[in-house]
């Protein structure tokens, strides 16, 4: 059986790490050496999740591959809309795509992701 780029057995664990996860759909799983810059993009996603209504209310970063999905969301059943937004958001910062219509069409993805997040919590998206 072939799989997909980025599915793996912790691809769908919400008890596993966050840094981890974007890591392995970055294709970097192993490599440590852009932990920082990929960190800073997580962070970065998490605090507009926040914005949203998504994870703990007191805001939540990441600091290494402690912090798990659980830590974030604290029972939020948006799992995989967070999941692909994280990745998605991460991925611009830290390896952005240089043609321009795979550009724009990750940005419609993270629009259309934020919009179902904020339909999922009865917010309208900003």
């Amino acid at each position: 059986m072939t799989r997909a780029h980025g599915e793996g057995e912790n691809m769908a664990n919400i008890n596993g790490s966050i840094l981890d996860t974007i890591k392995q759909m970055l294709g970097s799983n192993t490599d440590t050496t852009f932990d920082v810059d990929i960190i800073i993009g997580i962070n970065s996603a998490i605090s507009r999740l926040t914005q949203l209504g998504v994870g703990v209310s007191e805001g939540y970063e990441i600091q290494d591959s402690t912090n798990t999905w659980t830590d974030f969301l604290d029972g939020d059943k948006r799992f995989s809309f967070v999941k692909s937004y994280i990745y998605l958001k991460t991925k611009l910062i830290f390896d952005p795509p240089v043609n321009s219509a795979i550009l724009e069409s990750m940005n419609n993805q993270i629009k259309e992701l934020e919009w179902c997040i904020c339909n999922a919590n009865d917010i309208n998206p900003l």
